[in-house]
């Protein structure tokens, strides 16, 4: 599912829609978790879990910092992040792992746009710019996964 996320009117907005955006992501990976048949894959994607927490931990302190109030939950889209995990977990460890890639591609994107946002303070910027990396580590894992399922398919 394509995300939106960076073309919101104020800053407030943008934090409100990334705090829900992890939450989502926290949801789906508590998913993948409970499906996994890899003890390892697990353990990796437990670590991930973690990141996501903390993302809704710093980001909601922002939050309250600027005087809003965080969610307390994910929004509508959790459905889909989630719902694609759920049918994966049907079809085995590599599809979990598909549909998370899709679940990672878009925090990517997320935080890819904040970043390009101007009127990003510079202790908020350096947050957005450590998730990031986080998303893209993610990824990046996912995918090496991913390969190395396909691979195994093909030996």
């Amino acid at each position: 599912m394509a995300t939106m996320i960076g073309s919101e009117a104020t800053l407030l907005g943008l934090l409100k829609d990334l705090i829900e955006l992890d939450y989502d992501a926290i949801e789906a990976y508590e998913a993948a978790i409970e499906r996994m048949d890899d003890m390892r894959d697990r353990a990796q994607l437990s670590t991930f879990l973690a990141d996501h927490r903390r993302h809704v931990n710093d980001l909601s302190l922002f939050m309250h910092d600027l005087g809003g109030t965080p969610p307390d939950g994910g929004d509508i889209k959790r459905i889909l992040t989630k719902g694609k995990v759920v049918l994966g977990g049907l079809l085995g460890d590599r599809a979990v792992l598909t549909a998370m890639k899709t679940n990672e591609d878009d925090t990517n994107t997320a935080y890819e746009r904040a970043l390009k946002r101007n009127d990003i303070p510079a202790r908020i910027r350096a947050v957005f710019q450590r998730n990031l990396a986080d998303e893209r580590r993610h990824r990046d894992w996912i995918v090496q996964r991913i390969r190395g399922y396909e691979a195994s398919a093909h030996a």
